[in-house]
């Protein structure tokens, strides 16, 4: 068995710090909270949480809870046993401490954040769960909870992204979600969801479950389906290892291929400004605005698979994915008071296309598959994003194929008729591939397209018969595949009056509407997640119940009583 990632004191590089705030990028030797140890097809991703390793000063990571800071190192070991594991087919996550599994979120650190910082903390873990989701049902690499001790509220939300859960049998251990008891708040990264729709535990069995401070264990826990199987503690060690090594033998993952490195990104950060290889982000503060440019592919597609996974992280839709994501994040996180966010690209359309064809074409090797599915990912950290993203086309753009998902994922989309004067490139255009029909389901299980353009299967015929073909301007938008397209003596005005409008309405009533209208069409687990549950935690976070003076939250640990209002709203 070899080891990835032990908990030394972290040494971070201030290189890598983004203005001295929050940085989503880590590795294994970095690691603080989790270490990886691989046995053969099976890893375990254990999580030994440093209690002094808090994010922030002010509150310890006691009983295995977690602050971001947690959550970041856990995304991160995600995403590196998918592409540097090709071997593992199984992920057993399980605590490092005796008689704890994990108590959830640190009760210390919400008291003390930022209503942002909470919720921003919520939505990451909640993208991390289903993250986890992910490579259990695409890239076999199935996850499995091993539960020793208590599982609370975010720790047993953790154990029910996994695919089968397992607990000990000791007559202490049980699973629990505490939080409307003891926090005046609600299960919010992911648990009442799951609990009902991932779970099918019966309502009221449910409404009794989220009621109780102690939670459920043993055959009871079983028999409402919250766990799997309870283990006698005797049993314990051998009959995890051997679920694993069953569940294991079910994927398809290959057992002799070679992963490839998740190397550090090409970063550079020079005021407001920061540049990647292929995508750059230029913040505007005066008018609320950023602008991220996301460049095509500036060598030609490899010559065959085998080249392709020879270039590993530098392989173009890799790189672009990782970038465009770190760059997502960062502006969550670092710059609350931004907006607007302006989508725009650079380079040539064939590239991306060819680009996307090599990976359509090499969808059996699990690399290539990989890569589809974290662009997939990518793309939906952007719907759920609370900015308004506007996407300009413009001559030299290249929203095409996979870079068009960009477009259609954006709140409006402005095309520019023909070129500008004195601008040799080519004219504007959107240029649709195989890639818009099927390869990047958003949460609701629909393409971006199919939601676009609910209930009107004919414009979706019409748009895929446009496969390959640049669409300019006005044909653009008789397809609807643009919001509007105008000549080059309106653009400047019609962009300046549209962004005055946009940056002058509540931030609050934006992110409300937009989070509504971007998700047509059929509701799921992950639209509820992000699109009802979240919505309501958001709301209670703010209520003088949870957070005020006499709130949940504030007097948590004191052993005074929260004083609630009674009126129901």
């Amino acid at each position: 068995m070899h080891k990835t990632g032990r908990r030394p004191p972290a040494t971070f590089d201030p290189a890598l710090t983004i203005m001295q705030t929050i940085d989503f990028q880590t590795e294994p030797s970095r690691y603080r909270h989790w270490r990886i140890e691989c046995d053969g097809d099976v890893a375990y991703l254990i999580m030994d949480v440093d209690q002094a390793g808090g994010l922030t000063e002010g509150y310890e990571l006691k009983l295995n809870s977690y602050d971001l800071g947690v959550d970041i190192e856990l995304n991160d070991a995600v995403q590196r046993l998918r592409f540097e594991h090709p071997e593992v087919r199984a992920v057993v996550i399980k605590s490092g401490k005796d008689n704890v599994f994990c108590a959830g979120a640190n009760i210390r650190m919400l008291g003390k954040s930022t209503h942002g910082h909470k919720v921003n903390f919520c939505k990451f873990t909640n993208e991390t769960r289903l993250a986890i989701e992910d490579a259990s049902e695409n890239s076999k690499q199935t996850y499995v909870c091993a539960i020793n001790g208590n599982a609370a509220g975010g720790g047993y939300e953790l154990a029910l992204a996994t695919d089968h859960i397992m607990l000990v049998d000791d007559r202490r251990s049980a699973v629990a979600l505490p939080e409307t008891p003891l926090l005046a708040v609600l299960p919010g990264t992911g648990g009442l969801t799951r609990v009902t729709d991932k779970r099918k535990v019966r309502r009221d069995r449910a409404d009794v479950f989220c009621s109780i401070e102690e939670g459920i264990r043993g055959a009871k826990a079983v028999e409402w389906r919250l766990v799997d199987e309870v283990v006698p503690n005797s049993k314990w060690k051998e009959t995890v290892a051997a679920r694993a090594k069953e569940i294991a033998a079910r994927s398809d993952r290959p057992t002799n291929a070679k992963g490839i490195a998740l190397t550090p990104l090409d970063r550079k950060i020079a005021g407001d400004r920061v540049s990647y290889s292929h995508v750059d982000v230029e913040v505007d503060r005066a008018r609320g605005l950023v602008t991220i440019t996301v460049r095509g592919p500036a060598q030609a597609v490899p010559a065959s698979v085998e080249a392709a996974h020879a270039l590993g992280a530098k392989f173009w839709p890799l790189t672009v994915a990782r970038e465009l994501e770190d760059a997502i994040l960062h502006l969550r996180a670092n710059e609350a008071a931004i907006g607007v966010v302006l989508l725009r690209t650079d380079g040539n359309a064939q590239a991306v296309l060819e680009h996307d064809d090599f990976l359509a074409k090499a969808d059996g090797d699990w690399l290539m598959r990989e890569i589809r599915h974290y662009l997939k990912r990518v793309l939906k950290r952007v719907d759920v994003t609370p900015r308004s993203f506007i996407a300009l086309i413009e001559p030299g753009s290249c929203f095409a194929g996979t870079l068009a998902e960009l477009a259609f994922a954006a709140d409006r989309s402005l095309m520019l008729v023909g070129t500008r004067e004195g601008d040799n490139r080519k004219p504007a255009a959107i240029t649709l591939g195989q890639a818009n029909f099927g390869c990047y389901p958003m949460g609701n299980g629909l393409t971006r397209l199919a939601t676009r353009f609910l209930g009107e299967p004919d414009t979706i015929s019409n748009a895929k018969s446009k496969i390959g073909e640049p669409i300019e301007g006005e044909a653009a938008a008789e397809l609807g595949l643009v919001t509007a397209a105008y000549e080059d003596f309106d653009w400047d005005d019609e962009l300046r009056v549209m962004l005055e409008e946009r940056t002058s309405f509540s931030p609050d009533a934006m992110t409300g509407m937009e989070a509504n209208l971007r998700f047509a069409g059929p509701e799921t687990m992950e639209t509820k997640i992000f699109g009802r549950l979240t919505a309501w935690q958001n709301w209670i976070f703010q209520r003088p119940n949870a957070i005020g003076e006499q709130g949940a939250l504030k007097l948590y640990g004191s052993g005074v009583s929260p004083t609630f209002a009674k009126e129901r709203v």
